[in-house]
């Protein structure tokens, strides 16, 4: 039975957007309400919004007039001028929030633009996602208790006319006064940007706080959790919190964690995912049975697909010219693609970099299956993060292990190749046999992978480190928070430094 029984009146459900049936013509009424908003600015008057607006066919047009844009070509081209306080370039009026975002594998920081326009957007969704909570059974005392979010620093700096920083102090600002009672860990906390200090400090409070909720990376959540039973000698964090139900997650898949986190509790939680990313709230998990997420398709984002294969992707996960895109209503259950943004804080066509399936189409709901820069093709392999996932997850249940973080990369192997694997495992495990069962689960779950297997990929290879290494080794490299994920696939500097860091040698940031 679920926690509360809501029948929502047309009345609310009209003024909150609720989804209707039609998801097509759901995506075209946000496209053209960001169209409408946006001609005049810049971009718009460029690609001719007005002409795309008269168009009996809006979205094919705009995909014809617009091109696809990867973050380096729209900020060079476009979101530079409004770091320099230029107005309506990309959208009405001067930017004065960005998000900074340096993903996994770039170096510096991306800055977001983050308008008004955005984070009501987001809030809408919200809104919507605590309202599919009546789905959930979930015990109500849970519901009225804090909200434990283990995220980024909620300081901004001031540059030049702007604020930027994490997404979630730019939230956190615009947050409705109703919700700071139920917000922990406090402004105070929340604000150090010592990554550490901030941790320590969330441990010492832990036992005057009743935690209903946590939101937050898996990794950087189960750390805390983990400094919280070994500070105060108990069995589980229920021994502290009670009342804690359910866990709200995003950036990773959860799986690789779950039997580290279930280790340290005495009761199961509720695990609900979401995808809120800098560019916007993507999408959320919205029922207990759900296999994905359901895409938000009726606010502030329109979504394209590209089909993320060798016709629309080079072998370094570069995008082609004049790829294949398709909107909602063309896209197939069960096939990978690259996900592409239009939003309400001048993201246009925007190609965020992470790779969707369809696990329902009527539905609208996705799982992540990866970045379109993090797979392994050596040889035509096509490995993705997905696949990744899966054989971790069926090699953990069948030798009764956790591995929560772990990494791959390809490297040569007598003139052919081989995929180097470094897991974090803090238990006893026999590494040849965690090989070949990882090996093993690859090749049923990934035809390409084996093939390759009997062909040019010669040899699969794991080291086993401990969790602790992987989390220093993001340390070092300033990626340490509520925002920051081992990449799943190591490449170019990335894997560089982290064969260095394995030496004992210094990174550099």
């Amino acid at each position: 039975m679920a926690i509360f029984d809501i029948t929502i009146p047309r009345s609310l459900a009209k003024a909150l957007r609720l989804p209707e049936n039609n998801v097509r013509r759901q995506q075209l009424r946000v496209l053209k309400k960001l169209l409408r908003k946006a001609r005049f600015t810049e971009f718009g008057q460029k690609f001719k919004f007005d002409e795309i607006l008269m168009s009996k066919h809006a979205g094919k047009k705009f995909q014809e007039l617009v091109p696809i844009q990867d973050y380096n070509k729209i900020y060079n081209d476009w979101w530079y001028k409004t770091l320099e306080n230029i107005p309506d370039v990309c959208w009405p009026g001067k930017i004065k929030y960005y998000a900074l975002s340096s993903g996994t594998s770039e170096a510096s920081s991306k800055y977001i633009p983050i308008t008004n326009d955005l984070l009501r957007g987001n809030k809408m969704a919200m809104i919507k996602h605590l309202l599919t909570l009546r789905h959930y059974n979930i015990p109500v005392k849970s519901i009225g208790k804090a909200w434990l979010t283990i995220g980024g620093s909620t300081h901004l700096q001031k540059t030049k006319g702007y604020y930027a920083g994490d997404l979630s102090g730019i939230t956190q600002i615009k947050a409705p006064f109703w919700f700071q009672p139920f917000y922990k860990p406090g402004k105070k906390i929340a604000l150090n940007r010592d990554w550490d200090k901030k941790i320590n400090e969330i441990v010492e409070k832990a036992p005057e706080w009743d935690i209903g909720i946590i939101v937050g990376v898996p990794a950087w959540v189960q750390l805390t959790m983990e400094k919280i039973i070994e500070r105060y000698n108990l069995n589980t964090i229920h021994d502290l919190w009670p009342n804690l139900s359910f866990f709200v997650h995003g950036g990773v898949a959860f799986e690789p964690y779950k039997k580290g986190f279930e280790r340290l509790l005495s009761t199961p939680l509720i695990y609900i995912e979401t995808y809120l990313a800098s560019e916007g709230f993507i999408a959320y998990q919205d029922r207990h049975d759900a296999k994905g997420m359901k895409l938000v398709t009726s606010e502030h984002i329109f979504h394209e697909f590209i089909p993320f294969d060798d016709r629309n992707f080079d072998s370094e996960g570069n995008v082609v010219d004049k790829p294949e895109v398709l909107m909602i209503h063309e896209v197939e259950e069960g096939k990978n693609y690259a996900l592409v943004l239009s939003t309400s804080a001048g993201a246009w066509r925007y190609l965020i970099g992470d790779t969707v399936k369809f696990v329902n189409k009527e539905k609208s709901e996705i799982v992540i299956t990866g970045r379109t820069k993090h797979f392994l093709s050596l040889v035509g392999e096509h490995l993705s993060v997905d696949n990744m996932n899966g054989a971790i997850k069926l090699t953990c249940e069948e030798m009764n292990i956790s591995i929560p973080e772990f990494t791959v990369a390809g490297i040569p192997y007598n003139n052919f190749f081989a995929h180097q694997w470094y897991v974090a495992c803090d238990d006893p495990v026999d590494v040849e046999a965690l090989k070949n069962k990882i090996d093993e689960k690859l090749k049923v779950l990934n035809d390409d992978y084996a093939v390759e297997r009997s062909s040019a990929l010669k040899e699969v290879f794991v080291d086993v480190l401990r969790e602790e290494d992987f989390m220093e080794f993001m340390r070092q490299k300033g990626k340490i928070g509520g925002q920051h994920k081992f990449p799943r696939v190591l490449k170019g500097k990335m894997l560089e430094d982290w064969q260095k860091f394995l030496k004992g040698e210094t990174v550099v940031k």
